[in-house]
């Protein structure tokens, strides 16, 4: 079965990727199972889309660090990832992020082949009906929260309708089927909880950086993983 073109110059450069230094046409050939000549007008083609490869036959080529691979070099896999992806995002995620993975998709769409961007509208990949419970928090100012890694101050209500205040440092934030819950070093507890975010009654943001570094509580989390949920 022949392989379409986007997805042989998507090999090209990651092969190309491998290498620090130049690598002869031939060897290139040989790793992406085309001819030299086809080699040869798929390295053209790379440098007319923006691709910074040096080099020339008889000598070698090399990429350049640094070059961003287009999204038109998307595998078709990769195209159905994305879409299966934006509409468990449209689905699962709070009204902002689910129209943040829609456009991110449409901008995708806008720049690739019109064969792709077919692929895209026909993809026959589906989630199931929008969760249930919705969040009393703003799930978007946690997500501001981990990324600055700033204290968050809850006032959190259990199970049984108790309410306590907690001063918390927010680093994950965890999308489940039917429930969204935040990942945290909890202040009062001296550990790591877990906070469901429709039982979040209020909260807010303070201007305080924690003290660690989020990368660090997440890799001592995951160490961690019987931690409860506060109820």
């Amino acid at each position: 079965m022949p392989v379409a073109r986007s997805e042989r110059l998507l090999t090209l450069l990651q092969t190309l990727r491998r290498y620090r230094r130049p690598v002869t046409g031939t060897v290139l050939a040989q790793e992406t199972g085309v001819s030299l000549r086809t080699l040869y007008r798929d390295i053209a083609s790379l440098q007319a889309q923006g691709a910074m490869i040096e080099g020339e036959a008889g000598i070698g080529y090399v990429l350049k660090p640094g070059f961003m691979l287009p999204p038109m070099m998307f595998s078709e896999e990769e195209l159905e990832a994305l879409v299966l992806g934006s509409r468990w995002v449209a689905r699962a995620a709070e009204p902002r992020l689910a129209g943040a993975g829609a456009d991110a998709l449409a901008k995708i769409a806008a720049v690739l082949p019109a064969d792709m961007r077919e692929m895209i509208d026909s993809a026959a990949l589906f989630v199931g009906p929008k969760r249930r419970d919705e969040d009393s928090a703003d799930v978007s100012a946690i997500r501001k929260a981990i990324r600055l890694e700033r204290i968050l101050e809850l006032h959190y209500g259990d199970e049984q309708g108790r309410i306590s205040r907690r001063r918390v440092w927010p680093f994950a934030l965890g999308y489940f089927e039917h429930v969204r819950v935040l990942m945290a070093w909890c202040e009062l507890r001296q550990d790591f909880r877990h906070f469901r975010t429709d039982r979040i009654i209020d909260m807010a943001l303070h201007d305080v950086r924690y003290p660690r570094r989020r990368t660090v509580l997440l890799k001592e989390w995951r160490e961690t993983q019987d931690v409860p949920i506060e109820r």
